[in-house]
């Protein structure tokens, strides 16, 4: 590998300087108390979607863009490529056009057209194909071609992160709970899609030797929950999540199992039934990803209820709503994909009268 130049050092630390600049002008993502009809159980909504690029992906587009120039992958002209389903795509776009640098998205051809857009909005570029599991070595090869660099979320989600703190998402939930009536959260659940997130936040768990456990929630066609439960790294589904934005075809290799403490399958008609829930109850659109986390966090606060215990649940609200018109919120295209929130909706009526949702 060739010797980086004193212009290149300098470009480097200039595109370091912008990342860092973006970060202080971003203020931290708020903390929501969601109402549960529970004496002594409180659920927490940390809102991702009012990052700059309107989901929890521009914290790892951050992190990823950051530990490639250190790492000096990444220089003057690099064109910057990856696999993605979509919301990380919008977040690295966003990263390379303040660097002035090319970008190419690599995406499995169903990705919701709102994300497509928002990814050329920001001077970025798609390239389809046909099977999510054909995105990785497609990316590689473009990259390869171009002689640019496949920047791989899912190799180097778990390790770009400083999971130790420097203001990483677990560190900014713990110190937002910090007065609350339960300041160490009982739980905390996140979807995986990466896994980054999840390695993130039970990595800083453990580090800070806090009782909180992690809850790991898994959409249908996802390989993560088997793969956990088998202790097992080569499980694959074949088949793409029909929930963007988590839930993969193959165990990733961001994806740490040994620090995830539980984990549950979401149906996918109780992901978009707890959607439309969580929206009713925020007064604002949510999207997919954001009622799988919410669903197995009520699952959570049934069962701690009828176990007489108190506590903080802590979730993700993820991206909004408006990402994915025509898909979640028709009825139609839920039927074309055999998806059936209305089976899922009397347990969520039932949950707001009893505080179970059974």
């Amino acid at each position: 590998m060739p010797k980086t130049s004193t212009e290149d050092r300098a470009w480097i630390a200039e595109a370091i300087r912008r990342v860092e600049a973006d970060a202080n002008r971003s203020a931290d993502t708020h903390l929501h108390v969601l109402p549960l009809p529970i004496e002594g159980v409180h659920l927490y909504l940390k809102d991702e979607s009012v990052h700059p690029t309107g989901s929890l992906k521009h914290r790892l587009a951050r992190s990823l863009f950051l530990y490639a120039l250190c790492n000096g992958w990444v220089g003057p002209g690099t064109t910057i490529v990856e696999a993605s389903s979509g919301s990380t795509a919008v977040s690295e776009a966003y990263f390379a056009r303040l660097l002035g640098l090319p970008f190419i998205a690599v995406m499995p051809a169903g990705t919701s057209r709102e994300k497509v857009s928002l990814i050329e909005w920001h001077g970025g570029s798609c390239h389809f194909v046909a099977s999510a599991s054909d995105i990785y070595a497609e990316a590689e090869r473009l990259a390869a071609e171009c002689g640019g660099h496949y920047m791989d979320q899912f190799t180097y989600a778990e390790r770009a992160t400083d999971w130790r703190g420097n203001n990483n998402i677990a560190e900014s939930i713990f110190e937002q709970m910090s007065a609350e009536p339960h300041p160490i959260p009982t739980w905390i659940v996140v979807g995986a899609g990466t896994g980054g997130t999840s390695a993130t936040i039970g990595r800083f768990v453990r580090y800070q030797r806090h009782a909180t456990r992690l809850m790991v929630a898994d959409p249908e066609y996802s390989a993560f929950l088997d793969g956990w439960a088998t202790d097992s790294s080569d499980v694959t589904t074949g088949v793409q999540s029909r929930i963007e934005g988590i839930g993969r075809p193959r165990i990733e290799p961001s994806f740490v199992g040994g620090v995830v403490d539980d984990m549950m399958r979401v149906p996918d008609g109780a992901s978009i039934a707890a959607m439309r829930w969580t929206s009713t109850k925020v007064g604002r659109s949510v999207g997919a990803s954001t009622g799988t986390n919410v669903w197995a966090s009520l699952q959570l606060a049934s069962t701690m209820a009828e176990a007489g215990e108190s506590g903080s649940i802590v979730t993700l609200l993820c991206d909004g709503g408006e990402r994915y018109v025509g898909r979640y919120d028709d009825d139609a295209w839920l039927a074309d994909h055999k998806v059936r929130p209305e089976v899922y909706t009397p347990q969520l009526e039932s949950f707001d009268l009893t505080g179970r949702l059974g």
